[in-house]
């Protein structure tokens, strides 16, 4: 082997040799050979750099702040009490649940090591992780979970979520250990323990609507409050938020974030574009429309809420007549609505059930029939239906009784509605599509307390323009079922099928998912026997997000405070390391 290399070191020009060969070139060789020599070198540079990309992955790195606009002004950050905007944004990142909602709408254990199920689905015991701690450095443990549980079923406290947790009781087994007995199986009764845990002892001493702590709150979620700023007349400016090294999900990798306040949208889209802010939500699709012609980055996803016209049969008796409501949802161009008033952002829909619930989108198939072929099916079926037009050029019927005496009805309702501009654009249209066929409709419209104190409630209305959220389809119980449609219910329709009472009902205690989903093909199936509503479009929340942010994601949120669910992930920084480091 030795005697082969030193062959080929034989064959090879010496450094003499090669002095005195290139001193014999002429000018014109010399800067041939040195331009050959550049080349090489440079070949070999980029060709190692290639190499190294090849071996190369991009990282997230810790560092960085994000500054978020919000309209409102925090009062309650506490998960007992969260109920505007302001609120449960910063409860959401602030606090950490037994469990936890990933982006992609699954269910992963947070405070929890586990959770066991008992066969007859009405118990679930939960087990603690180890060295789990709130921003305060004390540990969390089972006395906190059975406290926050515990004041949310107080009924002098009011909490927006005792629904959620009326009929479960719950039991401190040990430091680590906690048990929940339900009355009846829950198929959504997991979503419910992603509830925010509070430190016992921070709130024990004062009643909790007076405690210095709705304000400087203290829980073990990815971020913890630094710093809070207020104005000379005491409304909070902003919070500063700080990544909390012991969040038991892995240490965030955004350092700092920042939720400024705003009264308004415009005040909030102008600290935006002078870079007061870097992100906001909650936009009107006007303004997002307006934000994406000047390159900012709009993201926007259709929530469950589900607006439709809901009648009201013992407000005005001609809604017991079907074939007035299948001309009605015949009539309306939903598609308008969406392009007109949703700027494209939202989606038509035709059932109780919202698109997003993915479960169910086999359920929501359309027809493609044109516009003009519905209204003039809508016009034939109240034709068939003895329906004229009257003098005036709406539509009329008269009718003649045993005795002889002539009686005329009117095609008239008036449609009851909030000052919201999409909702009263929305109404426009709608109006203008029904008089089309000769419906005579009156638009009411009414500031947001007043529509619910003095319209919805005591339910005086004909039709009501209106929106219900659906963040999970139990809630469907709420909104259909016949013993919520006296106030406080949320029966808006007034709507009575004992058919689909029992089949609410037994939905609700269905685990079984696939049992669960016939369930709910057979309420949609009698909802669209009976028409209690026309339904018209589930609207797009939009976000407008920094374009330095990555791995954000808003694919599956149920509601606007969701978007931080994975905050802890996103990142802006970013360097390059060989794969073998990255692992």
């Amino acid at each position: 082997m030795e005697n082969l290399y030193s062959r080929i070191l034989s064959l090879l020009p010496s450094k003499n040799e090669i002095k005195r060969a290139i001193s014999h070139f002429s000018k014109r060789e010399y800067f041939i050979f040195l331009s050959f020599v550049f080349i090489l070198c440079l070949s070999t540079i980029i060709i190692l750099q290639n190499i190294n990309k090849s071996f190369m992955v991009e990282v997230a790195l810790q560092g960085g702040s994000i500054t978020e606009g919000i309209v409102g002004t925090p009062r309650f950050i506490n998960p007992v009490l969260a109920f505007s905007d302001a609120d449960q944004d910063l409860v959401s990142l602030i606090y950490s649940g037994l469990m936890r909602k990933n982006s992609d709408g699954t269910l992963t254990p947070d405070l929890a090591e586990k959770y066991e199920v008992s066969k007859d689905g009405l118990t679930y015991t939960f087990t603690l992780k180890n060295e789990i701690y709130f921003h305060d450095e004390k540990p969390v443990g089972a006395d906190d979970v059975v406290f926050t549980i515990n004041k949310i079923k107080d009924p002098v406290i009011k909490s927006p979520k005792r629904g959620n947790w009326d009929g479960v009781s719950v039991e401190k087994i040990d430091e680590k250990t906690v048990k929940f007995t339900l009355k009846q199986s829950y198929a959504s009764f997991l979503e419910n323990t992603t509830l925010g845990i509070m430190p016992a002892s921070l709130w024990e001493a004062s009643p909790i609507e007076l405690n210095d702590a709705n304000t400087k709150p203290i829980g073990s979620g990815p971020y913890k409050v630094a710093k809070v700023n207020k104005q000379s007349g005491g409304l909070i400016d902003y919070y500063e938020l700080a990544f909390f090294e012991k969040f038991n999900l892995g240490e965030p990798y955004i350092e700092k974030i920042i939720l400024r306040f705003y009264p308004n949208e415009n005040d909030q889209i102008s600290a935006l574009e002078s870079g007061e802010v870097d992100q906001i939500s909650s936009i009107t699709p006007s303004n997002a429309q307006i934000l994406k012609e000047k390159n900012y980055r709009v993201e926007s996803l259709t929530l469950p809420r589900v607006f439709g016209l809901f009648l009201n049969q013992n407000q005005n008796q001609i809604f017991t007549d079907k074939n007035i409501i299948t001309a009605i949802d015949l009539a309306i161009n939903k598609d308008d609505i969406i392009r007109d008033v949703l700027l494209g952002y939202g989606v038509a829909i035709d059932n109780p059930i919202p698109p997003n619930m993915i479960n169910y989108q086999k359920l929501n198939k359309g027809n493609n029939i044109s516009h003009e072929e519905k209204i003039k099916k809508a016009q034939d079926i109240l034709s068939k239906d003895g329906w004229k037009n009257g003098a005036d050029g709406f539509l009329e019927k008269t009718t003649t009784d045993k005795k002889k005496k002539k009686t005329t009805a009117y095609l008239e309702f008036s449609i009851s509605t909030g000052n919201a501009p999409e909702l009263v654009k929305s109404a426009e249209l709608i109006k203008k599509d029904l008089e089309n066929i000769g419906m005579k409709v009156d638009i009411k419209t009414f500031e947001a307390g007043n529509l619910t104190q003095s319209v919805i409630r005591p339910r005086k209305y004909d039709v009501l323009l209106f929106g219900q959220v659906i963040n999970h389809e139990s809630d469907l119980y709420a909104f259909w079922h016949s013993s919520q449609r006296k106030d406080p219910g949320l029966n808006v329709a007034m709507y009575t099928n004992a058919k689909v009472d029992k089949i609410l009902e037994d939905a609700s205690i269905t685990i079984d998912e696939k049992s669960r989903i016939k369930k709910y093909a057979q309420f949609e199936d009698e909802i669209k026997k009976d028409m209690p509503a026309v339904f018209l479009y589930s609207p797009n929340f939009i976000y407008i997000v920094s374009k330095n942010i990555q791995r954000f994601s808003i694919d599956h949120i149920i509601r606007p405070e969701d978007r931080f669910l994975n905050s802890y992930l996103w990142y802006i920084k970013t360097d390059n390391v060989w794969k073998i480091f990255s692992e």
